[in-house]
């Protein structure tokens, strides 16, 4: 392991909790989505940091590139489904979900 790697995994697991902290404390949905994003962008620099750090950078650029895909096929549902709610209940509080119940 040298400085670099650790350096890396460092900002990557300040990103994550930084993420994780926004999905547990906000009620926002645009902000609750924001928190997932950083999550993964997060996850996308530990997976490159690691693969630096075994020599395989190949193998973990794939890995992100392919993330990255299945990321924004997420963000486009997702971001349907923030638009159909907020049309729906006129809010983007996540405790006025409860009205969608059938």
């Amino acid at each position: 392991m040298n400085s670099t790697w650790l350096l890396y995994m460092f900002f990557s697991l300040a990103l994550i909790g930084t993420g994780l902290y926004a999905l547990l404390t906000m009620k926002n949905l645009i902000k609750l989505f924001i928190g997932i994003e950083i999550v993964g962008k997060g996850v996308s620099l530990a997976l490159l940091a690691t693969g630096y750090a075994k020599a395989n950078i190949l193998l973990a650029q794939s890995l992100v590139v392919t993330f990255i895909v299945v990321e924004v096929c997420l963000v486009a549902t997702a971001l349907a489904l923030i638009i159909n709610i907020t049309r729906h209940t006129k809010s983007l509080d996540v405790r006025s979900l409860t009205k969608l119940r059938g």
